[in-house]
């Protein structure tokens, strides 16, 4: 059974994610796995890494990670991207999109368990980031954007019982 073992606040710098958008009918089985098969199989992380010379942890902690980012729009489609969290004046190589963010606050929730168990979790971390005292912040087009973080070594290197934590965070107030 998976578990929220940390919940803190966090500040990113202004950044600019680049990746891909997919939207719900680009599920198959209800996942999104499949799509990032393609990502490892293209080699398309590897494309985002050379956009920056140097270490990404000297621009910020957890610009290394990889990326699941939400953005849930009343009256729009749900859209699910895959990518990196870059500096702001990073140039988008071909065949990418992007999206531009202030500095922000995340509200940060580590889940530990084994896949896929951990998956779909969001509803649970945003009701333990609220117990925290923080919320989610729509942004000026009540857009709510949210993301899973893939961090190595807590998602790749599994503990003893097989488990990994997945980092969960929202965009707060």
């Amino acid at each position: 059974m998976p578990e929220i073992i940390k919940v803190y606040v966090e500040t990113m710098p202004k950044t600019r994610f680049i990746g891909k958008r997919y939207f719900a009918e680009d599920r198959i089985n209800g996942s999104f796995s499949a799509k990032w098969d393609e990502w490892f199989e293209h080699g398309w992380f590897n494309v985002l890494e050379a956009t920056y010379q140097g270490d990404l942890k000297d621009f910020f902690v957890e610009a290394d990670c990889y990326v699941g980012l939400m953005r849930v729009k009343p009256d729009a489609r749900f859209e699910y991207w895959i990518g990196m969290f870059l500096p702001e004046d990073t140039i988008v190589p071909e065949g990418f999109s992007s999206v531009d963010f202030p500095e922000s606050k995340l509200g940060v929730a580590w889940v530990k368990g084994e896949i896929p168990a951990i998956y779909c979790m969001e509803e649970e971390c945003l009701k333990k980031i609220r117990e925290n005292g923080m919320d989610a912040l729509p942004n000026e087009l009540d857009e709510l954007w949210f993301f899973e973080r893939y961090n190595c070594p807590r998602f790749t290197e599994p503990d003893e019982k097989g488990e990994v934590i997945l980092d969960i965070c929202f965009f707060v107030k």
